[in-house]
């Protein structure tokens, strides 16, 4: 179900945007994925969550119609296609004040096992 679509009551669709964006792991998820496409695996050395549950955020953010992945390997990635959440966020941030344990990164390149920052390390 694509939570951004036409409704028959009026606002239905916006509340839907809003109900997804009140979950902290989705958040997360969105502020991360915003400088690009990323793995699985490094949101959740960066993001400090398990797979799993970041599985199944992913997978409603996808129903949503907001990411997409694709397969590559045994790997998973992820990206925003709907970039118009963000000013949504942005405004969220303005009016609530950036959370202060925002995804920076609990890991950092040096440490994360994905092949993105593993072969920025070996670049280095």
């Amino acid at each position: 179900m694509n939570m951004i679509s036409e409704s028959p009551a009026p606002f239905s669709a916006q509340a839907e945007i809003f109900k997804l964006l009140s979950h902290p792991c989705r958040l997360a998820i969105l502020t991360t994925l915003r400088s690009g496409e990323e793995c699985v695996c490094h949101m959740e050395a960066t993001l400090g969550y398990r797979q799993a549950y970041l599985s199944q955020q992913l997978a409603v953010l996808r129903q949503a119609g907001i990411i997409q992945d694709r397969r590559e390997g045994w790997r998973i990635y992820y990206r925003v296609i709907r970039p118009e959440i963000y000013p949504i966020l942005d405004a969220i941030n303005a009016l609530a004040g950036s959370p202060a344990d925002a995804p920076q990164g609990h890991v950092t390149a040096a440490t994360c096992p994905c092949p993105k920052c593993t072969s920025s390390r070996e670049q280095a």
